[in-house]
């Protein structure tokens, strides 16, 4: 028997990763990208941004579609207190990398569901520790131009060669280091209705 939801399902994304990760879940739904400005605020904690992130992102769905459920999510890199977020451009995530050489980074996903039976939405950070390999330019150089990594928080594609570069990761949830961390979303989705499996 396929899981059951009360209401549509919206991914407030534009992300692929994100995307297959919800399909693990055997859930129908759509994906719709929301337009929201993602810079820090002045102060703004690396836990506190994720999660406004992810809210902001759901509620700007949920807006327009206050019928269904609406699943958002963002991901900081904190090394040392400094946010990076995505580079933008190969420079800028080459230099990403060479200030998380040889460091402990932590990953803060932020998730957030507004639904219909929520009198406000619901949300939560997840954080991984990742310890990065001392990186040498050559070994920076060579994955940025192997991977694109121009729209990914911290340059590095965990589920794909950017594994290569780090030593360690430790997560109670898997998903979280790649955007959207299920167990958590699964707690959300029951608390809104939804059947899993």
């Amino acid at each position: 028997m396929a899981p059951t939801s009360p209401a549509p399902i919206i991914l407030a994304s534009s992300s692929p990763w994100r995307r297959e990760l919800l399909t693990r879940l055997g859930l129908e739904f759509e994906a719709i990208s929301p337009d929201i400005d993602e810079s820090a605020r002045v102060n703004e904690a690396p836990t506190a941004l994720a999660e406004r992130l992810a809210i902001g992102k759901a509620r700007r769905i949920f807006d327009d579609r206050p019928e269904a459920i609406v699943i958002g999510s963002d991901q900081v890199a904190d090394v040392e207190g400094d946010i990076l977020g995505k580079p933008g451009t190969p420079e800028k995530a080459r230099a990403q990398l060479r200030h998380q050489s040889g460091k402990t980074v932590y990953f803060h996903t932020g998730l957030c569901v507004c639904a219909p039976v929520f009198d406000t939405p619901r949300s939560c950070v997840e954080t991984v520790t990742t310890r990065f390999r001392e990186l040498d330019d050559a070994r920076i150089a060579r994955y940025v131009e192997l991977e694109d990594v121009t729209a990914t928080a911290g340059s590095i594609k965990s589920e794909g060669l950017g594994i290569s570069l780090v030593e360690s990761i430790e997560s109670k949830d898997p998903s979280t280091l790649v955007g959207l961390p299920l167990i958590a979303l699964c707690r959300l989705l029951a608390e809104a209705g939804v059947e899993i499996p």
